[in-house]
């Protein structure tokens, strides 16, 4: 079954634009124009990834994120015609888990849908990863640590499995960049650092992601 994509764009001209070209690829395209039909469509239909554009009329696409968030974990693409850092910065510190900035190509877009269906893909349910009193289930996607739950986006999660998976190895922001959030980001290696801050409050066990400095990142054990 093709995966069933959540398209939220108020502007004819791309809604179709990118609902045509996706669904040649082989989703499911559902196009709402306003953020409290997005909040409802998710609540019917089995959504895989959301693409939310920032401007809408009603709320808009960061007040959409940050209800979404209260209650799911679902993958969001934010689109937008702004192309400044601010927002960039407001959008993943609300959970978002990538970000193109308007005009874009639609095979780029594409590209990026793909990239995060591939990251939040369920994986076989015995794999499980640990550090000191952290535990990951990746086929759940949940955190527990010391036996408790934390709530991580889907891209801090993927961020604290990379880490895990390479304990002990010094991994660079740019392969960080590469192989949490799949293609080059244009905000740069500042949202690794925002990211890993946030893991490390999330946890509550700074410690356990070192900072090497002049390299990037390693997952240490205790």
């Amino acid at each position: 079954m093709s995966a069933c994509i959540l398209l939220v764009e108020d502007e004819h001209s791309i809604g179709r634009l990118v609902c045509d070209y996706l669904t040649d690829e082989g989703y499911e395209v559902l196009w709402v124009r306003t953020g409290e039909e997005a909040l409802a469509e998710v609540t019917r239909h089995p959504v895989r990834l959301m693409i939310l554009d920032i401007g809408l009329p009603g709320i808009d696409g960061f007040e959409v994120c940050r209800r979404l968030r209260a209650h799911s974990q679902l993958p969001v693409l934010m689109l937008t015609a702004r192309d400044e850092e601010a927002d960039k910065v407001v959008g993943f510190a609300l959970g978002t888990d990538d970000y193109v900035p308007k005009p874009f190509s639609p095979r780029e877009l594409a590209a990026r849908v793909k990239a995060i269906l591939r990251r939040t893909d369920p994986r076989p349910s015995d794999d499980l990863l640990t550090l000191g009193d952290v535990v990951l289930a990746r086929s759940a996607r949940e955190v527990r640590v010391a036996g408790a739950p934390v709530d991580l986006t889907p891209r801090e999660f993927e961020l604290l499995c990379c880490l895990v998976e390479n304990a002990g190895i010094a991994l660079s922001r740019d392969r960080l960049l590469e192989r949490v959030w799949g293609l080059e980001f244009p905000a740069g290696t500042r949202t690794v650092d925002q990211h890993v801050a946030q893991l490390r409050t999330k946890l509550g066990r700074p410690e356990l992601i070192k900072t090497v400095f002049g390299v990037g990142y390693k997952a240490v054990g205790t």
